[in-house]
């Protein structure tokens, strides 16, 4: 079983990693740089999608965990803030990253009718607006709704898409006040993953197996 995760040098990423690692199974992380024996991969960049398929070649990705994602409008006021090089940032990693790293990837999950779980947030169903943040759920909401279809446009190739709300997480991301510690977003998450199939491509769960709202 090979497994592979974006964004896997902090948080989230790099806990999953070594989960999988530690239970030996083989899995491999990216990162924008090639550090700590990680896959460079700038998942807004297509070249850099390109290089990472053809040093991937023929290898038959079992799990693609599409992690990698930044959170740039935090604390953005609406009068004067949400500057619009952060729209396309933010868009630019969220949501085309997830597309070309599954596009680029097609040929390694179609030889092993693998799995992929895109990490989105409760901050992209509708049932959550509290108002603030407008980059970042606008983005997870788009990356939901890549995934859904994604799903219908998989299953003919016996590729099972799910998406997933992480929790919040005590991370750099999800900070010191947030509910759940890594360990237990990563055990919740991994449980999700192994119980993804055909019968339940297309879902939104929480890291817990609770299906959230769209």
């Amino acid at each position: 079983m090979t497994i592979l995760i974006t964004g896997a040098n902090r948080g989230i990423g790099a806990a999953l990693l070594s989960h999988y690692a530690s239970s030996g199974v083989a899995a491999q992380g990216t990162s924008r740089k090639a550090v700590n024996g990680l896959l460079p991969l700038e998942v807004t960049d297509p070249s850099s999608h390109a290089a990472l398929a053809r040093r991937l070649d023929g290898v038959p990705v079992d799990l693609l965990v599409c992690n990698a994602g930044v959170y740039l409008d935090k604390g953005q006021k609406l009068d004067g803030g949400y500057a619009a090089q952060m729209w396309d940032d933010s868009f630019a990693a969220n949501v085309k990253g997830v597309f070309l790293t599954i596009q680029s990837l097609l040929p390694n999950l179609r030889a092993a009718k693998g799995k992929i779980a895109i990490i989105s947030s409760q901050m992209a169903s509708d049932t959550k607006a509290p108002g603030g943040s407008y980059i970042y759920r606008a983005s997870k909401a788009a990356v939901l709704n890549l995934g859904r279809n994604l799903a219908v446009d998989l299953r003919g190739d016996g590729i099972a898409v799910g998406i997933y709300h992480p929790g919040w997480v005590q991370t750099d991301m999800g900070g010191r006040a947030a509910e759940i510690t890594t360990a237990e977003a990563v055990t919740g998450l991994a449980g999700r993953f192994a119980a993804l199939g055909m019968g339940t491509t297309g879902c939104f769960e929480t890291w817990d197996g609770r299906d959230h709202p769209f």
